[in-house]
């Protein structure tokens, strides 16, 4: 299969990863119902066709939190990426700076800050909220040592929200040997996935976390750790001690209410992402493209808003940019891209949203990021 969308990469992602690694990354929370309106109210977002305008020359480029970008498109933090391909989170980073753009490691990737810092010419950090501080501080002195200018502070995960799919799949639910066997046997009638990662890609082990459990961090002690170390009395108070100790810029990552928005340009962030986690947390909330134009409206002009959830083409980027947001985080379409051809398939994909944004830009008269307003789309 020669894949040519985002939608094509999925479909590679699915038959080349074990079921419990493609459930994991393809899933939602309980009944799915947030992670199908991330898709569907994107796609409702009606674009106005513009015509006999001088579209002759198109430019995506734009600046974000100080870093220039070749298009206003920033790879968001996945766990458990680099289980995808092997070593992936450096590969999608190599991906990301061929492509000008920023790459933002997970707290829970397989590659550590270190192994990955050199792929990426523009690095973003993300971080939990984690009941050992001292471990917290940690993490964020190796982030600021590495160069990393931008933090992600992801606040919507004060405990993991019910993904049916990943105990149905294996990745979730039995314990101990009786889990492993069931990866295993997927692992096994997968081949060409086992011998790329689970042999070639060693160690499998969460690298920025291993030594808090004293190198020892496989795939079995994912779901435990994030259950037992995540900190749910995280309140706003708590933004100072990371404000404090973090030099660069600091984004809240997980702001889906005007009010919490508001809240958080109170406090002095210098960006939020509009965020629902993917679908994968609270089911039933509004999708990124419903609860983005309020939150924009309440602090667009304090701040810098970045947004995601339901982003499958570079249209729907285009969608986002004209409900007000600065810049937009990819991550599915990313990461079947990864599981379904590696570093080339990050690639490939990326060139296809650069694509598909100059056309949907050039079709509704724009010709820079700054004319893409709620102007180029039809009122709800």
């Amino acid at each position: 299969m020669r894949a040519a969308s985002i939608g094509d990469y999925r479909e590679l992602a699915r038959r080349r990863l074990p079921p419990f690694l493609f459930e994991y990354i393809d899933g939602g929370s309980y009944d799915e119902l947030t992670l199908r309106r991330n898709v569907e109210d994107m796609r409702a977002v009606a674009l106005r066709q513009r015509v006999l305008r001088d579209v002759s020359s198109i430019d995506l480029s734009t600046n974000l939190f100080g870093e220039a970008c070749a298009m206003p498109v920033a790879l968001a933090p996945i766990g458990l990426a680099g289980m995808s391909a092997r070593r992936g989170e450096v590969q999608a980073a190599r991906a990301a700076s061929a492509a000008g753009l920023p790459f933002c490691l997970s707290t829970v990737s397989l590659c550590p800050i270190a192994e990955v810092r050199p792929a990426a010419e523009k690095f973003w950090f993300q971080l939990y909220m984690i009941r050992d501080r001292s471990f917290m501080e940690m993490l964020l002195r190796q982030a600021a040592d590495a160069g990393c200018d931008v933090l992600l502070f992801t606040v919507d995960l004060p405990m993991p929200g019910a993904r049916y799919r990943d105990l149905r799949s294996g990745l979730g639910g039995a314990p101990g040997i009786i889990g492993q066997a069931r990866r295993l046997a997927q692992a096994l009638s997968h081949p060409r996935w086992a011998y790329d990662v689970a042999l070639r890609g060693r160690p499998l082990q969460l690298g920025n976390i291993s030594t808090k459990l004293g190198g020892k961090a496989g795939l079995q002690d994912f779901v435990a750790w994030i259950a037992d170390n995540f900190d749910a009395s995280l309140t706003w108070a708590d933004l100072a001690w990371i404000r404090q100790r973090w030099p660069g810029k600091l984004v809240i990552k997980g702001i889906l209410d005007a009010e919490d928005a508001r809240l958080a340009a109170d406090a002095g962030v210098d960006g939020i992402v509009v965020s629902n986690h993917g679908g994968r947390q609270l089911d039933g909330v509004l999708s990124g493209a419903r609860a983005l134009p309020d939150i924009v409206a309440a602090v667009g002009d304090r701040l810098t808003v970045l947004a995601d959830g339901g982003v499958r083409s570079g249209l729907d980027v285009v969608r986002m940019l004209a409900l007000g947001a600065h810049g937009v985080l990819i991550g599915r379409a990313w990461m079947y891209a990864l599981a379904g051809g590696g570093e080339a398939g990050v690639r490939h994909v990326l060139a296809v949203l650069h694509a598909e944004m100059s056309i949907a830009m050039a079709l509704t008269g724009c010709t820079k990021i700054a004319d893409v307003t709620r102007d180029i789309v039809q009122p709800a």
